[in-house]
């Protein structure tokens, strides 16, 4: 009897063991979540993370709390989420330029984006736009490319810092009409558009949720946008396929990211959260306000995405010879 009962209550230790995730996995989220940006707050991404949270938290039930990790190009907060616990409760708002271009151009070994991470699924695409000043003497993208070419050390470009998306996206203009353009990095967006606006440069390539306000008061220019399509904010601006440049297509992207190995119950209570978000008619309006387009691709979507255009980016900097080190 004795080791009946000793035999019995090891069997039930060991199914209490085996049960144990399950039940937690059922019971997610019993408390709140912490939804990590690698960026400063108050730009564009802690922002559209802000409102994604709200609409995250209405639909998981739980609080979503939005924590700013910047640091190394937003890498800092995706490394975190990359050596978190797989429970649920450490989430990544991921922003395309951390996954697939600053990893080349801060050459990082902090974590590989295409296999460290579990990809729940994409949020929203977003464009950059074009932008000269007012005074600017050049209305085309093709007027622009021969003027550059007329004017070899006439045509200056700003950025939000060597590497940043949108120097990557005048280096890859650069390389496909072959002209001349120097880059002038800055210290972020905001001081770059004050010297687009008064012509002390160029141009510069600006994310739509921020450029929309400038180009609708005048103060600057949209020569193009950088997506397949038009963006329907501003339908009358072209894209730079349409401008000339065939196989110019840059498009930015949010995704919801978390831990390694997260167990597969929790993997599809975000999923069913995150379609929940995306098809909020709140959530909608707010991102097409701001010039987003919503974007709801999977999981094998995201990884995908992740894979292809790590490689085109790898590729623009390698030519470039970009780095921050």
């Amino acid at each position: 009897m004795k080791l009946n009962t000793l035999f019995a209550a090891a069997c039930a230790a060991i199914a209490w063991t085996q049960m144990a995730p399950a039940q937690a996995a059922s019971t997610y989220p019993d408390h709140p979540i912490r939804l990590l940006v690698g960026y400063a707050p108050g730009g564009p991404v802690d922002t559209t993370a802000r409102v994604f949270a709200k609409y995250l938290t209405d639909k998981l039930g739980q609080s979503v709390v939005v924590e700013n990790r910047s640091g190394a190009s937003g890498m800092i907060a995706l490394d975190a989420t990359a050596k978190a616990a797989p429970d649920g409760y450490i989430l990544s708002f991921a922003a395309s330029p951390p996954l697939t271009m600053s990893p080349h151009v801060q050459h990082s070994n902090l974590f590989d984006p295409r296999k460290d991470f579990t990809p729940i699924g994409l949020i929203v695409d977003y464009t950059n736009v074009l932008l000269l000043g007012p005074q600017a003497p050049v209305n085309t993208v093709g007027e622009l490319i021969a003027y550059a070419k007329a004017n070899p050390k006439a045509v200056t470009f700003g950025s939000a810092g060597n590497g940043a998306s949108n120097h990557l996206s005048a280096e890859l203009l650069k390389q496909q009409s072959g002209a001349p353009m120097m880059h002038i990095p800055y210290r972020g967006n905001a001081p770059a558009m004050v010297d687009v606006i008064s012509s002390k440069i160029t141009f510069m390539f600006d994310i739509t949720s921020t450029a929309i306000p400038f180009i609708k008061s005048g103060k600057a220019k949209a020569l193009a946008v950088t997506s397949k399509e038009r963006n329907p904010e501003l339908p009358d601006v072209p894209t730079m396929i349409e401008s000339g440049l065939k196989d110019y297509e840059v498009v930015g992207w949010y995704s919801l990211i978390a831990p390694p190995k997260l167990p597969a119950d929790i993997n599809a209570r975000l999923v069913k959260a995150l379609n929940d978000v995306e098809a909020d008619p709140g959530f909608r309006k707010a991102m097409a306000d701001g010039g987003y387009t919503l974007n709801n691709g999977d999981a094998k979507v995201l990884q995908q995405r992740i894979a292809r255009e790590y490689t085109l980016w790898g590729d623009v900097v390698e030519k470039a010879n970009i780095s921050v080190n």
